[in-house]
């Protein structure tokens, strides 16, 4: 599915805002502080349920107001769909033509789309809850039956938590389906990592010419069974109360020559990996599934020198996706002609 048009209001800088996008290239262009990554995040939300720039989503709510709405309309072929988002202080919402979402993962599946934005690095730099997600929304979409039992996982792994808190003796009650949605979860993921391999080899040689190689760490010891894992680790679950076994500890371990590559690399270098494990997933899922996701780029050219941002391009143009792009000037020719370009000027947004 790509995005045909999506309204705004009341985030972050922007009162209101409507745009019609096109479904090759679109340009944003505007000074710094303008509102043009705002637009993004607001896209990003019709298909995440969050911002990729902040965890706390009453935060991008416009100064003064009690809450922010976006409304999107995508399509594939001649079928469409309508996606509602609102986010007030007591909590966000969402809407799929009229039905309201039991979960915010089920977005995703109904509007694909993907960032790159100037903090791309920190896919390598910070913990692991960002690979998860990075695996996990590739994942969602090359196993539909796999937001369900991730679902499942979550709740019963809430569920043993507050056991752990309250009556430590009751939580193995949840044992068994936290077994059970958990050994899938990891055979899910385990399945698209051995699946990324080959494309994430070509397009991180490609970009670097770095011989980058990512290993899955399900999240609990190796040679264990998640059973026995969550035996091993009772008496420092029941200490701490919290359950250290599980796929909710998952992790990509990227490494270079053996060593954590955010060690070893420069910020451009960091940087460059983590536009191929973005790439590399989006070739993965246009060959398993025939999604083609909206591919956001903000401030594409930062920190990229000229060699490096033209390998970047070179990337990016053979993913054929539909593109929505930030830019300081309205002559940015990066990923060619626009097809539709918005001035954004103090949160105020015009077709050019």
């Amino acid at each position: 599915m790509s995005l045909l048009r999506f309204t705004v209001n009341n985030l972050r800088c922007i009162e209101h805002a409507e745009l019609e996008v096109a479904p090759g290239l679109t340009l944003l262009w505007g000074g710094n502080g303008s509102g043009k990554t705002s637009l993004l995040e607001a896209i990003f939300l019709l298909g995440r349920g969050r911002s990729f720039r902040t965890r706390n989503t009453e935060r991008l709510i416009r100064t003064g107001q009690d809450h922010l709405r976006v409304v999107g309309h995508v399509s594939s072929g001649d079928y469409s769909q309508t996606i509602g988002f609102e986010a007030r202080p007591s909590g966000v919402a969402a809407r799929v033509s009229g039905r309201t979402v039991t979960s915010l993962a089920e977005l995703s599946q109904v509007f694909a789309v993907q960032v790159i934005e100037p903090g791309v690095h920190k896919l390598l730099e910070e913990g692991g809850h960002r690979r998860r997600r990075w695996m996990d929304w590739a994942v969602f979409h090359v196993e539909p039956q796999f937001v369900e039992t991730w679902l499942r996982y979550t709740r019963a792994l809430k569920q043993r938590n507050a056991a752990l808190r309250t009556q430590p003796e009751q939580a193995t009650v949840w044992d068994t389906e936290l077994v059970r949605a958990g050994e899938v979860i990891a055979e899910s993921r385990q399945s698209f990592l051995e699946q990324l391999q080959p494309y994430w080899q070509e397009t991180v040689a490609a970009l670097s010419g770095l011989d980058v190689q990512l290993h899955y760490l399900r999240g609990w010891s190796a040679g264990r069974t998640l059973a026995e894992a969550l035996v091993v680790s009772r008496a420092r679950d029941e200490l701490r109360r919290l359950t250290h076994s599980g796929p909710h500890r998952a992790d990509v371990a990227v490494r270079l020559g053996g060593r954590p590559a955010r060690e070893v690399l420069s910020r451009g270098q960091q940087k460059l990996v983590a536009v191929a494990m973005t790439v590399a997933q989006l070739r993965l899922l246009q060959a398993l599934t025939s999604t083609t996701p909206t591919l956001l780029l903000d401030d594409p050219a930062a920190e990229l020198d000229g060699e490096r941002l033209r390998l970047f391009i070179e990337q990016v143009i053979q993913l054929h996706s539909q593109l929505i792009v930030t830019s300081l000037t309205s002559e940015s020719r990066l990923f060619g002609a626009p097809e539709r370009t918005f001035h954004v000027d103090r949160g105020r947004v015009q077709p050019v």
